[in-house]
């Protein structure tokens, strides 16, 4: 059954080893987090099922990580102290495969390093769940149908199993919010972020998936796919949108939703 799902940023700026002092502009996120991982912590789920935009991708397939441990640091980022690891859950990742195979591209990798956009949300939310499984995906280049559709295969084999899974779908919003962001300025970037959390909030999916194009190219988003996947998930079931906070601080939108079974 599905236990928990949300949508959450990957700054390694959350890092405190990263961050350092640059942390403190982010409490809401962090005071966000926290409340996510009691949420979580208290349902002990026995899967947490996380999807990257920053994992390996194939432009024409879903990637679905197999290696047996997955591996977290942040070294690329100045942290040499910050380091855990967790099993996946192999078995249930291969049914997923199985499942959508017939119908979408989806291919194996294993990649026992998992990218900081699956490691800032573990660090937060699974620290202390050191027995519970992850599993790592990916999305790719095919069509936003595609996506929603990848997620209402997920949510079937969620319901065909007996375990208990956690979603967590990791992304940040428009890089172009000021005028000192790093991917440059667009006037478009708060347009998006502001569409994305409306629509959210309305759960309003085919308003989702049917973005304007040149809007979602002009954000320089890297959460959108992810957002889709999610939104596949829970498609059909009875959940209520929590805006637990948004900040942008470093021109980046950081955005913490929840979405309460």
């Amino acid at each position: 059954m599905l236990t928990l799902a949300c949508f959450v940023p990957h700054s390694p700026v959350l890092i405190p080893e990263v961050g350092k002092k640059n942390v403190e502009q982010l409490n809401d996120t962090i005071k966000a987090y926290q409340s996510l991982e009691h949420d979580l912590y208290s349902m002990k789920p026995d899967v947490i099922l996380v999807i990257s935009p920053h994992s390996e991708q194939r432009s024409e397939a879903f990637v679905i990580n197999q290696s047996p441990k997955l591996k977290v640091d942040f070294k690329k980022f100045g942290d040499l102290v910050t380091k855990f690891e967790f099993k996946n859950d192999i078995g249930f990742g291969y049914q997923i495969k199985e499942l959508v195979e017939t119908e979408m591209p989806v291919v194996l990798s294993a990649q026992e390093e998992l990218d900081y956009g699956a490691g800032v949300p573990l660090f937060f939310l699974a620290q202390h769940l050191p027995k519970t499984k992850v599993i790592n995906i990916s999305y790719s280049d095919l069509d936003n149908e595609l996506h929603l559709e990848f997620g209402r295969k997920i949510r079937k084999q969620i319901n065909l199993t007996g375990k208990r899974v956690a979603v967590v779908a990791s992304g940040d919003l428009s890089h172009k919010l000021h005028e000192d962001s790093p991917a440059g300025y667009s006037p478009r970037g708060q347009e998006f972020d502001q569409k994305i959390i409306k629509l959210l909030a309305d759960k309003d999916i085919k308003g989702l998936a049917g973005l304007d194009p040149e809007l979602v190219k002009e954000s320089g988003e890297c959460g959108y796919k992810s957002l889709l996947i999610l939104m596949g998930i829970l498609e059909d079931i009875n959940y209520q949108p929590e805006k637990m906070s948004y900040q942008s601080p470093f021109g980046i939108g950081y955005l913490v939703e929840n979405f309460k079974m």
